[in-house]
C-alpha cells in the first residue's frame, strides 16, 4: 500500500458518506491525531451524494490528508482517482483515499483498508497462529454480495480459504462480486440465503456483511439449534444494534463472535498509518470506540 505523507500541521481528513451524521470514524480518528500529538490536524464526517462526489473529490487540495468512503462512493469513486492500488482494484472498492503531494491539484490514491480490518479482526478471534503464514484448507462462508463481501473474499483468501461459499438474497445480483472474485484468483461457490442456516455451521470462518437486522430469520433459526451446532468464527460486520441477532445466536450454541466494530477499528488504524506516516495508537482509538459504544469492545469467546 502507498505510505502516507510526511506529517504537517494543519492537514485535513474526513468520511464521506448520505448519510453520515451516525459515522464512528471522526471519534476513532480525532482520537488518533490526540494520542499522536497531531493538534493541527481535523477529522470531520461530511454528507455527500453520490452526484456531489465528483465535485467533492475534483476540489481536494494539498490540505487534505485523505478521505473514508461509504457505499457508494467505495465504487463511484473508482474512476474520480489518479491511481488505485492493486488490491482495492481487484477487490472493485476503494474505502480509503490518499490526498498526497502540496499544490491545487494533489495526486490522488484509492486503497483499500477493509480487507485488512477484516483480517485482523478474525485473527483476533483466531489466535497468534492465524497470520502466521498461509494455512490452506480452512472452510468459509460469506453472508451478502456487496463491496463488503468483495473486500471479505480478499480478506479469507489471505487466512487461507479461497473456496469459500457466498449466500445471497438474490442471485441476479451477483455480478460484480463474481467478476471481482475472478480477479482475485477465488472460486466461491454461490448458493441462495435460505440455505445458509442449514450449512454455514461446518465452516471455520463466516462473515456476515448482510445490513442491520437482514440476519435476523437466520439467527432464530441457529439459536433454536442444540448447543455444539457450531464451533467456527463469525465476524458481523454490522455493529447496530451493538449486539447483533446473529451473534447471540452464534455464541449460544459454541461459536465464537468478533464484534463488528473490531473491523471498524481495525480498517481505522490502516487509515491513520496511511494518511499520517506514523503507526496508528490502536489502543488509544479502542479506547474512544467503547466509549462511543458506552462498554467494553473485546471480543466474545463463547467458544
Amino acid at each position: 500500500m502507498a505510505g502516507g505523507e510526511p506529517v504537517v500541521v494543519g492537514r485535513r481528513a474526513a468520511v464521506l458518506g448520505h448519510p453520515i451524521a451516525h459515522s464512528l470514524s471522526p471519534r476513532l480518528h480525532r482520537a488518533a491525531y490526540a494520542a499522536l500529538g497531531l493538534d493541527g490536524w481535523r477529522y470531520d464526517a461530511v454528507d455527500v451524494t453520490e452526484e456531489a462526489l465528483p465535485a467533492f473529490v475534483a476540489a481536494l487540495t494539498g490540505e487534505w490528508a485523505g478521505l473514508s468512503l461509504t457505499m457508494p462512493l467505495k465504487q463511484i469513486v473508482l474512476p474520480l482517482l489518479d491511481h488505485v492500488e492493486p488490491l482495492a482494484g481487484v477487490v472493485g472498492a476503494v474505502n480509503t483515499v490518499l490526498v498526497q503531494g502540496g499544490g491545487a491539484r494533489p495526486v490522488l490514491t484509492g486503497t483499500n483498508t477493509d480487507v485488512y480490518g477484516i483480517v485482523v479482526a478474525l485473527a483476533e478471534a483466531m489466535g497468534p497462529q492465524a497470520l502466521s503464514g498461509t494455512q490452506p484448507g480452512r472452510t468459509g462462508a460469506v453472508l451478502g454480495a456487496g463491496a463488503t463481501a468483495a473486500s471479505t473474499l480478499a480478506a479469507l483468501a489471505q487466512l487461507g480459504c479461497t473456496s469459500p461459499v457466498v449466500y445471497v438474497r438474490s442471485m441476479a445480483r451477483i455480478g460484480p462480486l463474481a467478476r471481482a472474485a475472478h480477479r482475485m484468483g477465488v472460486e466461491p461457490a454461490y448458493r441462495a440465503l435460505d440455505l445458509a442456516a442449514d450449512q454455514i455451521g461446518v465452516a471455520d470462518l463466516v462473515v456476515s456483511t448482510l445490513p442491520p437486522h437482514a440476519a435476523d430469520d437466520l439467527a432464530a433459526v441457529i439459536g433454536s439449534r442444540p448447543a455444539g451446532a457450531v464451533a467456527g468464527v463469525l465476524l458481523d460486520v454490522a455493529y447496530d444494534p451493538r449486539t447483533t441477532a446473529l451473534s447471540v445466536a452464534w455464541a449460544r450454541v459454541g461459536g465464537r463472535v468478533v464484534p463488528g466494530e473490531r473491523m471498524l477499528l481495525h480498517q481505522a488504524a490502516e487509515q491513520v498509518r496511511l494518511m499520517t506516516g506514523r503507526p496508528a495508537p490502536v489502543a488509544a482509538m479502542d479506547e474512544a470506540l467503547g466509549a462511543a459504544l458506552g462498554a467494553s469492545v473485546a471480543p466474545v469467546d463463547a467458544g
